[in-house]
Formats: C-alpha cells, structure tokens, sequence
C-alpha cells in the first residue's frame, strides 16, 4: 500500500538530517580486535615502557618500543604506497626539572602524517601513551607491562592508521605515540611546541589513554559505555574574551567542547550500540592527560577512555596483596573494547580529515528582536553551512539548519536571549566541521 503524501513530506527531513556514508562504516567494520591483541602483547613483552628504561636493548625498555613502534607506523607506510611520514620528535629533558626526572632522559614521540591533499597543514591528531609505570614512578627497571595503561591506547593508534591508510583526506591526519606521559606530559609538551613552532594548524586533538577495560573497581562491567572529557574554555582565551562570556554566554562552548560534541554526534550516528558520556572537566578529578598540553598552547583536545577504571591496575607494582591481585597486565584487557573505541576515533578522524574548515569568524545578532542573526567568513569550496542551536542549558545541540551556501542567515522566531547558537561548514559529501560558537557581535 502506498503511503500518503504528507506521511512521506513528514519523512523526507529526517531522512536529509540521517546523511551518512558508507565509508564510515566500512572502517568501522575494518578495525581488528586480532592485530590490537596482537599489538599489546607485543607492548607489554618489552618488559617496561618507563621512560627513564633502557633504550639501548633490542627487547626490552621504553628504545626497543619507540623502534618497533616506528617500524609499524613504516610498514604501514609501505602497504599505502609511502603514504605516511613517519619520524621522531625529541627534547632533552634534564635531571631534576621535576622529581620524576631522576637523570638526563630524552623524551622521544613517534610521529606518523599521512599527508592531507587539498589541507596538508590542517591536522587532525590520535594519540596513545607509549610509556608505562608501577607504584614508584621514579622506578625504571620494574617489570611494568602497562598493557591497558596505555598500550591499548598506542595499539589503537596504530590501528587506526592501518586502516586509514587506505583512504585520501583533504586534511592531514596525525597519529603519534607519546613519550613521558607518566612523567609529566612531556611528550604532549614537546609536540604541541613542535607544532606552534612549525605552523601547524591543528583542528584537534584525540587523546587516548586507557581504552581496554570494561570491568570498574565500582563494580559494573560495560562494554559499549566510554568517557569523552573535555575543558569548558581554553586556558589562552584573553581577559577581553572572559570578560565578554558574562553577557554572552560560551561557558561551555570552548574548542574543546564542540570537539567533544563532534565525536558524541558522529558516534550516535555511525556507532548507536555505543554509549558516549561527555564529561565536563578537563580530566579525571585532579588528574591529567596528554591533551592537556595542546589544551595550553590554544589547541582543541579531548581525552578519549574507558568509562569503568579499575584502580588495582593502574600504577601499581604486580603483586597479591590481602587477596586482590594487583597490576596493568594482559588479561584485564577487554581487545574487542578497545576495537570499539579505535572505531570510535577512526571515524572522526576520517570525517573530520573529509570535512572542510569551519569558519573562522561567526557572529551574532538580534538583541530586543524577535529572531536570531548569524553572518559568518566564507569558506572556499564548501557545499553548504549549517546552523545549530540549542536551550542554555542542554548539553547537545538540539535543532540545526542547512542553510545553502549563505554567508548569513537570519532565524525568525528564534529568540537570542533563550538559546545558544554556532555554525559549521558542510563538505559536497555531507561532512561537517566542528561547530564554532559565535566569535563576534553584530549591532
């Protein structure tokens, strides 16, 4: 039987709002439980990972997992055609520059760029930790297997690239294992300075820390659930902008935010068996990751992890202590969780590398008016903008609108007073930008 006219007109706008493709899901399903098994294992047979550990042994210390790390991110280079530039990036850190640092050490990041063709200095980054850590976090000789803090993180890393590596981007992707990590984030710090030396335009940063274990010291076991942390605003913003956010608005629309509403969205749509739980803090309560130090150069960065921690195997020497079995090793970790959450990062990394850029400025309108107006900088070659907007207090934006290739739009019968708006720029293949909060008024 047919259906009505207007059940089909009904329809139609959800059908426009669902526009997926079909390479999303083929690296989805592309993602291998069997090589992230593979590569942790691999991980945690060089015996410790700290990075004050040896570097010289072939099998054993944070040297012989730099150097095999680099070796994959090579030969995945190779299966693409030399599609990856994969090289080292190093600083000097000196003894005593805090009381982690017990002797000269080299913190050297394992860097992997697979070259964007119409942005190659627009990046979007993963990143896993490469070191690893026990109770003593000046000691280095330890057995400290590290194998869901964080080899499942860098497994997921190398992953993604594998399974990337078959596709073109507009923009640049950037997979990276980091050094120093436990020490005091000075693989992040490294990189981000290298990036702001460099001119590196960065659209974001994933930051993976622990993406393996499903079974939390509260008690639940959960497979689907994951945290997205993310910081309100940037540490960087100026005191003119602070100042403007108390008649304004934008308490919890920084870089970072949006970042994380983006990966929400994408997974709800690509991934709906996954449960995403955005968590307003820059981190864990008192605690830190390798997206902060991009956070403090200006950049955009998320921390991607489980949502269940199990703090009997984090930073722990291996032991049987009163009965509870203590330390980071193989079997706690969950691979087909930590495949779940690789695809969960290679998707955004893919739609994002397919976005265009979003819009520089944005700015907002309508103050005693009955309607919203927005007027954002063009872009070149996108299809179309998109305007979102949603009530102050909800977490998710609620309503968009594909507006065309305007350059502004006015929302009739929209209130500015009662809701919070931003814009985002849409590729010919419907992927989107991040979304960017109003930057500028107009009067």
């Amino acid at each position: 039987m047919k259906k009505p006219l207007f059940a089909l007109l009904v329809l139609l706008p959800i059908l426009v709002c669902a526009q997926t493709d079909d390479r999303i899901y083929d690296i989805i399903d592309a993602v291998s439980a069997e090589r992230i098994q593979t590569d942790v294992t691999k991980l945690v047979n060089f015996g410790t990972r700290h990075t004050l550990s040896d570097t010289v042994s072939q099998t054993r210390g944070i040297g012989a997992a730099r150097r095999w790390i680099k070796s994959e991110f090579e030969k995945t280079s190779k299966n693409c055609g030399d599609c990856l530039e994969v090289f080292y990036q190093k600083d000097l850190i000196k003894k005593g520059d805090n009381e982690r640092i017990v002797h000269d050490v080299m913190v050297v990041n394992v860097v992997a760029i697979q070259r964007g063709t119409k942005y190659p200095n627009r990046y979007i980054i993963m990143s896993g930790d490469i070191d690893s850590r026990v109770s003593d976090p000046t000691d280095f000789t330890s057995d400290s297997p590290g194998a869901n803090d964080n080899a499942s993180g860098m497994a997921g890393t190398l992953e993604a690239a594998r399974v990337l590596s078959k596709y073109k981007f507009e923009n640049s992707i950037i997979y990276v294992g980091l050094s120093g990590e436990e020490q005091g984030l000075y693989g992040g710090k490294g990189l981000a300075a290298h990036a702001k030396k460099n001119g590196w335009e960065i659209i974001g940063v994933l930051n993976n820390d622990m993406i393996g274990n499903i079974k939390g010291v509260d008690g639940i076991i959960d497979n689907r659930e994951f945290r997205i942390f993310s910081e309100p605003v940037p540490p960087t913003e100026t005191e003119k902008e602070r100042n403007a956010r108390r008649f304004y608005g934008g308490e919890v629309d920084g870089i970072s935010r949006q970042l994380a509403r983006y990966v929400y969205k994408n997974t709800k749509t690509y991934m709906p068996e996954m449960n995403p739980m955005m968590v307003y803090r820059l981190d864990r309560f008192g605690r830190g990751g390798h997206h902060r130090p991009f956070n403090d150069a200006g950049f955009a960065g998320i921390r991607i992890m489980e949502a269940h921690e199990n703090y009997t195997q984090q930073h722990q020497d291996i032991r049987i202590e009163n009965g509870t079995a203590y330390g980071d090793v193989l079997e706690h970790v969950d691979f087909d969780y930590a495949r779940k959450l690789t695809a969960v990062n290679a998707i955004n990394l893919a739609s994002i590398a397919w976005a265009p850029p979003a819009p520089k400025e944005v700015k907002i309108g309508g103050i005693v008016e009955p309607s919203a107006r927005l007027q954002w900088s063009k872009v070149d070659g996108v299809a179309s903008y998109k305007i979102y907007w949603r009530d102050t207090t909800a977490p998710q934006w609620e309503h968009s609108r594909n507006v065309g290739n305007a350059t502004q739009f006015t929302l009739k019968g929209i209130v500015i007073d009662n809701s919070f708006f931003g814009v985002s720029a849409v590729s010919a293949d419907g992927f989107e930008s991040p979304v960017v909060f109003p930057n500028s008024i107009m009067r």
